[in-house]
């Protein structure tokens, strides 16, 4: 008898060192935490590519590298805790700090980049249309590392589903949802950003690395938030608040990233003539 749902039962775990080893205590390595530094490392060795094929410094990708993770981190803590759990985090500030305990937002990581990238352009006097074009590239490839990440997790699933491929996760079911198959949403997201990386990272090259600034950028925005948008309708709201919304948070805030999009396609056409592919 074939099954219609795929049991999940992978531990976030990878290892763990218990309080009591000799000089060492408590450490754990998740999943999570490796997927996320693998998007940086993965990220780095394309845009060194990038930068060597424009003829640009490691030291300038070095700097460049700092002000991503920096800010991804800050944009995304901050995003999860004033989108999503406003009232909490304003009672306890402090718990801001403690990124250990769980919740980054997507769009605040998002944020958190453009903020950072900003300040890194006017340090080194390049267009910051420029940067965003290329490091949209990478970003993309990071948002499906991210996801594979909650799904080790067991977080930010689906709706209860029938498909042959829905997912029991075991290790969250026992704490808080019954025991129904679920849509795997973070292998969606995984699959529609992994695509995106591949298109903006074909098209780059074949444009030679000179393509019209802000296409690339632009379609990030537009097939990034759509791809968000539309599997937002099919999962399990994050926060109590989400449950009689319309539509839920991440929802309203994709909306705006889509039309600056296609605000950034329009605005390159009629800047710079040359057709686009």
């Amino acid at each position: 008898m074939i099954l219609n749902y795929i049991t999940w039962n992978v531990s976030p775990d990878i290892f763990h060192i218990p309080d009591d080893v000799w000089l060492i205590g408590g450490f754990t390595v998740r999943w999570y935490g490796l997927l996320f530094a693998m998007a940086f490392v993965v990220g780095y060795i394309i845009m060194l590519k990038i930068f060597k094929n424009e003829g640009l410094s490691t030291k300038m990708l070095d700097e460049l590298s700092t002000y991503m993770i920096v800010f991804t981190i800050i944009g995304a803590r901050l995003g999860h805790c004033f989108f999503y759990e406003p009232k909490y985090f304003l009672a306890h500030p402090l718990e801001i700090l403690m990124i250990w305990k769980g919740g980054l937002a997507s769009h605040g990581a998002a944020i958190g980049i453009l903020v950072g990238l900003y300040f890194f352009s006017k340090k080194n006097h390049k267009p910051f249309i420029w940067i965003m074009d290329r490091i949209g590239i990478v970003v993309a490839l990071g948002g499906a590392f991210i996801r594979i990440g909650n799904l080790m997790n067991s977080e930010i699933f689906g709706d209860v589903t029938s498909l042959p491929w829905g997912f029991k996760f075991v290790n969250y079911y026992i704490k808080e949802y019954t025991f129904d198959p679920r849509h795997p949403t973070q292998i969606y997201e995984a699959l529609s950003y992994l695509a995106l990386f591949f298109f903006l990272y074909w098209y780059y090259w074949k444009h030679k690395g000179h393509p019209r600034p802000g296409t690339l950028f632009g379609y990030f925005l537009i097939v990034l938030f759509t791809a968000r948008f539309l599997i937002e309708f099919i999962k399990v709201p994050q926060v109590g608040f989400e449950q009689n919304m319309t539509l839920d948070m991440g929802q309203w805030l994709s909306i705006p990233f889509i039309l600056a999009g296609i605000a950034l396609l329009i605005w390159s056409a009629r800047k710079y003539k040359k057709p686009a592919d």
